[in-house]
C-alpha cells in the first residue's frame, strides 16, 4: 500500500525528468521521438514542453525565401522556403538552395512577411486589380511550420494597396500570433489592420502618425512584443528623392502587439548626417540594430542593447568599404548574435558576409544561383498554435 501510494508521485517526477532531458534535444530528432511510446508523444505534444523546448532551441539556422526565375521559355517560376545554416550557405550556396530535404514549396503568389518562434507567416494574393490609378489587392495570411508541416487556416481577406507594409510577431500576454498591416492612403493617413490567428476578423487602429516606410524594407521587425519600422515623417505624397531627406525626417515606429499602441524611437545620437543610402533595421536576439553607410566609404552598425532605451544605442561596428572589397554596398541582414553581417554590393551580383569576430570577408555569387532571396532569422521549433 505504501509503495502504491508513492507511485503517482514517482510517475510525475519521472515525467518531469524525461521532459527536462527531451527539451534539450534539437527539434528535428525530437519529433521522431514521439514514436517511442504514448507517454513521450504526450510529453512532446504538451504546450508547456513546446514553449520550454523553444526557449532552449539555439538560433543556428536561417530561413531563405527563394524565388527561382525561369531559365527557358515556358518554364514555370518556382518559389520556396529553404532552411540552411549560415555556414553551409556561405560555403556552398548552390547546394543549400537546391536541397530538397529542407525545401518547402510556395505558390507563385506567396511571399513571406515574417518569421517568429519557428512559425513563418505567408501572405497570399487572392485577387489583384493592379493598373494605373488602382493598385488594389486582396490578400490573406497563413502560418506554417516548415519543420512539422503545420499549416494554419487562412486569415480573412484584406483589401490593401501598394502603400502598405506587413509585420508578424507574438503577443505573449494573450499567447497569440499576430500579423499587422500598415496601410497608407493617398492623403498620407496611416492605419493599422491587426489580425490574431485563430480569430474571425481584422481590427482597425487609427491612431498612427503620418509617415512613409521605405519601399525597400517594408517588413516590420519583431522584438520585445513589438513590430518596428524605419520610416520618414512629414512627407507629402509617395515619391521622394533620398537626396532631399534630412535627419529629422527619419524615425522608428514601434507598434505594441499587446496594447495596439505605438511610440517613436529616436535614432542613435551619434548619427550626425544623413547616410548616403537608405539605412535598414535589423533584429537579432534581444537587440535592435540600425545599419547604414557613412559618406559612402564605411559601413556602420548600431546596436540598441536594451530595447526601448534610446540611451543604450552603441556603435557596434565601423568598417571601410575598402576592407570589404566594395565601392558601394547595401546592408541586408544580421546573423550569429550580431557577429555576421550580410551585405550586397551595388553593382555586383554577390552577397558579402563580414564576420567581426575574426574580421573576415566572404563573398557568395548570387547570380550563379539564378534566384532572388530574402533572409530571416529562424529557430526550429515544434510550435503549432491552435
Amino acid at each position: 500500500m505504501h509503495m502504491a501510494a508513492q507511485h503517482p508521485t514517482a510517475a510525475v517526477l519521472l515525467c518531469e525528468v524525461v521532459m527536462e532531458i527531451l527539451s534539450w534535444i534539437p527539434a528535428k530528432p525530437v519529433t521522431r521521438l514521439k514514436l517511442v511510446c504514448k507517454s513521450w508523444n504526450s510529453i512532446i505534444s504538451h504546450p508547456h514542453f513546446l514553449k520550454l523546448h523553444l526557449h532552449r532551441s539555439p538560433k543556428n539556422a536561417i530561413l531563405l525565401f527563394t524565388q527561382t526565375k525561369a531559365l527557358t521559355l515556358g518554364e514555370e517560376e518556382k518559389q520556396g522556403l529553404v532552411l540552411s545554416s549560415v555556414e553551409s550557405f556561405i560555403q556552398n550556396p548552390s547546394s543549400s538552395l537546391d536541397t530538397q530535404e529542407n525545401r518547402h514549396s510556395l505558390h507563385v503568389e506567396d511571399w513571406v512577411s515574417g518569421s517568429c518562434n519557428g512559425l513563418v507567416c505567408v501572405a497570399h494574393i487572392v485577387l489583384c486589380h493592379c493598373h494605373p490609378g488602382n493598385d488594389i489587392c486582396y490578400i490573406c495570411f497563413r502560418l506554417l511550420n516548415p519543420l512539422t508541416g503545420f499549416i494554419s487556416e487562412n486569415s480573412p481577406c484584406l483589401r490593401v494597396n501598394v502603400h502598405n507594409s506587413f509585420g508578424f510577431g507574438y503577443d505573449e500576454s494573450s499567447d497569440s500570433y499576430k500579423v499587422v498591416t500598415l496601410i497608407r492612403d493617398s492623403s498620407g493617413i496611416v492605419t493599422a489592420q491587426v489580425y490574431s490567428f485563430g480569430g474571425s476578423s481584422w481590427k482597425t487602429i487609427n491612431s498612427l502618425p503620418a509617415f512613409l516606410y521605405f519601399a525597400e524594407d517594408t517588413s516590420g521587425h519583431f522584438i520585445g512584443g513589438t513590430l518596428n519600422w524605419l520610416a520618414l515623417r512629414n512627407l507629402h505624397g509617395d515619391d521622394y528623392d533620398w537626396a532631399d531627406v534630412t535627419l529629422d525626417m527619419l524615425m522608428i515606429v514601434s507598434f505594441d502587439l499587446k496594447s495596439d499602441t505605438h511610440k517613436q524611437i529616436l535614432l542613435p545620437k551619434g548619427i550626425d548626417e544623413i547616410p548616403g543610402q537608405k539605412p535598414i533595421l535589423g533584429v537579432w536576439g534581444n537587440s535592435l540594430y540600425l545599419l547604414h553607410d557613412y559618406k559612402n566609404t564605411h559601413f556602420i552598425a548600431w546596436q540598441m542593447k536594451e530595447f526601448g532605451d534610446e540611451n543604450s544605442w552603441t556603435q557596434l561596428l565601423k568598417i571601410s568599404f575598402h576592407h570589404l572589397g566594395v565601392e558601394t554596398l547595401f546592408p541586408e541582414f544580421i546573423f550569429e548574435n550580431g557577429n555576421i553581417f550580410m551585405l550586397i554590393g551595388r553593382h555586383r551580383f554577390e552577397e558579402v558576409f563580414y564576420d567581426r569576430r575574426d574580421n573576415s570577408v566572404k563573398r557568395v555569387n548570387i547570380l550563379a544561383n539564378n534566384c532572388y532571396f530574402e533572409a530571416f532569422d529562424y529557430v526550429e521549433s515544434l510550435i503549432q498554435p491552435c
